[in-house]
């Protein structure tokens, strides 16, 4: 009986961890629709400095963006060896996904380091302000889910699938995907429209 009880709360506080997790997802797409719309209302202003069309190489975006969407898929593999309990196969996945997330922010960090050194940068415009800040955001953010698939990696590995470590890692994967929707957006409104 007391097992049962104890079952019974470990499972609705992982319940609750998730429905936190949900509304913290939901703040955060605040945040963005928030940068988006300053990028938006900022297209334009340009201050006479460099225009979008000149900034961009569309092959560097479009590796950045495989990279970020094939690191989505390597993490939905490990979701799915997870669900399977295999262990070794999870670590795998994460290890993979890491380096795909390693590799988006390196092309992110020489795309930023590039436009700087031409003289397009935050600073040059109210424009690239608030492109900077858009897409600096998301690496952050990037950057923060790599640490925490790192944190999950070791856990699965000292720890084994437990239902707890299941549940974290169920919560990083929303984060992730999470990360990959709000790349397709801005993928879709700041370069895609510059290529067009």
């Amino acid at each position: 009986m007391l097992r049962q009880v104890m079952s019974e709360h470990r499972e609705d506080c992982l319940d609750n961890r998730e429905f936190g997790f949900w509304l913290y997802l939901m703040t955060d797409a605040i945040i963005f629709a928030l940068l988006f719309a300053t990028y938006v209302s900022m297209f334009r202003n340009t201050a006479n400095g460099p225009e979008p069309i000149h900034l961009f190489d569309l092959k560097h975006v479009f590796f950045e963006t495989a990279c970020l969407l094939i690191s989505s898929v390597t993490f939905g593999f490990a979701w799915l060896a997870a669900m399977n309990k295999k262990r070794p196969s999870v670590i795998l996945w994460l290890i993979i996904t890491i380096v795909f997330g390693v590799a988006f922010v390196f092309l992110e960090v020489v795309e930023f380091l590039e436009m700087i050194q031409e003289g397009a940068g935050p600073q040059a415009s109210g424009y690239l302000s608030s492109f900077f800040t858009l897409v600096a955001t998301h690496g952050i953010h990037v950057s923060i889910g790599m640490i925490g698939i790192l944190t999950m990696t070791l856990q699965v590995f000292m720890k084994g699938l437990t239902p707890q470590v299941c549940s974290r890692l169920f919560r990083l994967g929303l984060f992730w995907h999470f990360l990959d929707i709000v790349w397709i957006g801005i993928f879709s409104v700041v370069y895609l429209p510059v290529f067009i």
